[in-house]
């Protein structure tokens, strides 16, 4: 069992964010009444509409122009140990299929305008330079026996992800998504959920890449045994990352609170990125307010993190897939409300009549 340490030292990028602009909310839900539209006809894209209007601190918000994906990618020493229907090696594969395009992730977010960055956390494997000046190391380690990373480590990733969101923020992006890679992952991202919402390892495991019950089974008791090792570090959010998390984990949380620091939305993808995002509400809080939830996940634990950071998800698509697919499926929506409440008319402009009819 882990040791009870001095509290981790927090990086900046986990300091308690600012929130959006309260003004241009507030704005934003009185131009909705002058369109020419009932009252809250257009239901949540309204609600979308105010939160992008808040986070731009603009009203009417403007038309999103660079909305960028960027996917985290790493490995996990758990996956040895039959977790996962798939082995360690397809990560390397389909980080090499994204540089191609060929991924859903690719397909989804050329549909909804936006464009793809990977970046190579903790692959086992080598990967194309090009994507891997920010990696940590080869594989977290497996957290059922053992910590995914050292302190230096987990400060170097969490590091990392805040400077990726630096370097896309500096870039232009003006929306943000995170997506997630690696053969294994959800079994952290589970144990991180099961862990700061004192949940059963039963009521939050799935099926992740489609385990068999004996996958199940296995993969239930490798994350008790990893909630057994953090339970002493649950309340210190670096440390729990350090030791129950990995690299790529820990990069996103980074990643997610820098993007609320440099006052710029994300939409939450599935189980393993609002795993990440859990984790860093507890550190950065506020952050919470700059992020959507993309689509609910079938994996149980997703629906317990949602609930946890009180965020309604805009799909249930069924979808399980990860990469940032479950938030691009939503980008459109953003898209629609920012439409809606920028280009509509109001009453007045249309000359339409306000005043009720009488009977």
């Amino acid at each position: 069992m882990t040791e009870i340490s001095e509290p981790t030292e927090i990086p900046a990028s986990l300091h308690p964010v600012a929130p959006p602009s309260a003004d241009a909310r507030v704005q934003a839900s009185e131009r909705q009444r002058t369109l020419t539209k009932p009252a809250g006809s257009l239901g949540t894209l309204e609600g979308i509409g105010e939160w992008i209007a808040a986070c731009q601190d603009r009203c009417p918000p403007a038309p999103l122009k660079r909305p960028r994906v960027v996917v985290f990618a790493g490995d996990h020493g758990v996956a040895a140990h039959g977790v996962s229907a798939y082995p360690s090696e397809v990560t390397g594969q389909m980080v090499a299929n994204f540089l191609a395009g060929g991924a859903a992730v690719n397909a989804l977010a050329h549909t909804a305008g936006a464009s793809v960055r990977v970046v190579d956390i903790a692959v086992a494997a080598d990967t194309d330079p090009s994507i891997s000046t920010h990696k940590i190391r080869k594989s977290s380690g497996s957290i059922d026996r053992e910590d995914a990373l050292t302190e230096d480590e987990v400060l170097a990733a969490i590091g990392a992800g805040a400077a990726i969101a630096d370097e896309e923020v500096d870039a232009g992006a003006d929306l943000l998504i995170a997506g997630d890679m690696g053969i294994g992952n959800t079994t952290p991202a589970t144990a991180l959920i099961a862990a700061l919402t004192d949940t059963e390892p039963v009521a939050a495991v799935g099926r992740g890449t489609g385990v068999d019950d004996a996958g199940w089974s296995r993969k239930t008791a490798a994350i008790r045994d990893a909630m057994r090792r953090a339970r002493p570090v649950v309340k210190d959010p670096v440390a729990l990352l350090r030791v129950a998390g990995g690299a790529d984990l820990a990069a996103m949380a980074g990643f997610l609170a820098q993007a609320a620091h440099r006052r710029t939305p994300v939409i939450l993808d599935g189980l393993v990125v609002t795993a990440a995002a859990l984790v860093a509400e507890e550190s950065a809080r506020g952050a919470r307010e700059w992020w959507i939830a993309g689509h609910r996940s079938t994996e149980p634990a997703h629906s317990i993190a949602l609930r946890h950071l009180r965020i309604e998800p805009l799909l249930e698509l069924d979808m399980r897939l990860g990469e940032g697919s479950g938030a691009l499926a939503a980008l459109p929506l953003v898209h629609a409300a920012i439409a809606t409440l920028t280009n509509m008319s109001t009453f007045s402009d249309a000359g339409v009549s306000t005043e009720t009819a009488e009977h």
